[in-house]
């Protein structure tokens, strides 16, 4: 789920992290001198984190995947009554790091014979693209996966953004939507472009990738997600929640100033939410374990077949975002970072979570990042990952 805000995503004993006191990362297992898991091996990583929660965010955390071993580092507070520190099996909402796990079902399906990514909207949705110039015979599933089908974004619709942003949110949080109502909000707006002529990020695009996955197997999506996804690679901390507005598990307070721009607005915790208004494009729950499992799984060619992995790293230029040189496959970036090193993975925002998800291709070297507050600059994240894969 896309906000206002992103419309134009300790050692042994427990230590709080604040501005002016740092707690150093733990690592997960033992490895060679500079390894993940070696002392001293983080030290920018875990400085970035630091800085992240200097510049205001309640709390922070990262958890590194290499072949040589596991690190784990925090800063600042999973709850800011009690003051306790982030966890490394804290459950977050990942917000659009979903994306990546719809379009790898959606390729999935193509690779057992049962569509093709060439295929039209309407052959799936007969008559659900229609109306205001949009015609789902000439928007493709892949346009919809790379964010080229000039399909309107729901989330930045004003109706919609007057009940899910300030005040409103915290009188509407519990009342979610239905796919085809995100749908129609976005089919009220005429396209942006016309089909395969422009780039446009969309949640309207995964939340209708979403309803083809449906249509296709005759099950849910949530189901899928599982069967394909979750069980093979047992992510038994990752869920697809639907409609419930809980966190199952350990988790960290989410926190929100409800996209108010004054650095001074209030602070409120957002913890629960219906997220059946992010949908099959933002409402997963997991850990910065099993994302990074996840991702390296995918760019290991351990859930794709060969063709379909080439497809989804096929990606079309997009504007500069935080310095790096940015591009968009199938339900996933690259960022080329100032160094010149180019990572693999997506971000996310949705009410109380910032996150952030980057591997190298081969799928080795896997950082998942999550801050517990939904303001700040995205170039406290990028720096995260510069300090990750540059340092």
């Amino acid at each position: 789920m896309a906000t206002a805000g992103a419309l134009a995503a300790a050692v042994t004993t427990t230590v709080t992290t604040t501005a002016a006191g740092a707690a150093p990362g733990r690592p997960d297992a033992q490895g060679p001198p500079g390894a993940p898991g070696a002392p001293g091996a983080h030290e920018r990583t875990q400085a970035a984190l630091d800085a992240i929660v200097a510049a205001g965010t309640p709390g922070a955390l990262a958890r590194v995947t290499t072949g040589d071993g596991r690190w784990f580092g925090e800063a600042g507070a999973a709850d800011l009554a009690t003051g306790e520190p982030r966890r490394a099996d804290d459950r977050f909402r990942v917000g659009s790091l979903t994306k990546t796990f719809t379009a790898t079902v959606l390729l999935q399906l193509e690779a057992e014979g049962l569509l093709s990514l060439d295929d039209s909207v309407e052959r799936w949705l007969p008559g659900v693209v229609r109306g205001r110039g949009h015609d789902g015979r000439k928007v493709s599933l892949r346009q919809l996966l790379n964010h080229t089908s000039g399909i309107f974004n729901y989330n930045r619709d004003a109706g919609f953004l007057a009940d899910f942003t300030g005040e409103p949110f915290l009188k509407n949080r519990y009342k979610g939507a239905t796919p085809e109502q995100l749908v129609e909000i976005g089919l009220a707006h005429p396209p942006e472009f016309a089909p395969g002529t422009g780039w446009s990020y969309s949640d309207t695009n995964y939340i209708l990738a979403g309803m083809v996955i449906e249509r296709a197997t005759g099950r849910s999506y949530a189901s899928q997600v599982e069967r394909r996804i979750t069980g093979p690679l047992k992510l038994r901390s990752t869920s697809v929640p639907g409609r419930s507005p809980t966190i199952p598990g350990p988790n960290a307070r989410h926190y929100s100033k409800l996209y108010d721009e004054d650095p001074g607005a209030a602070v409120h915790d957002v913890t629960e939410f219906n997220p059946s208004v992010a949908g099959a494009a933002g409402q997963i729950i997991s850990t910065a374990g099993d994302v990074n499992r996840f991702y390296g799984a995918l760019l290991a060619g351990e859930l794709l077949p060969a063709r379909q992995l080439k497809a989804m790293l096929t990606a079309v230029p997009v504007d500069h975002a935080g310095g790096a040189v940015a591009a968009y496959g199938l339900g996933i970036r690259s960022d080329t970072l100032p160094c010149g090193v180019t990572v693999w993975g997506h971000g996310g925002q949705v009410p109380g979570s910032l996150s952030r998800a980057a591997a190298t291709r081969d799928g080795a070297h896997v950082l998942t990042l999550n801050r517990n507050g939904d303001w700040g600059a995205q170039s406290l994240e990028d720096a995260t990952l510069t300090a990750e894969f540059c340092g």
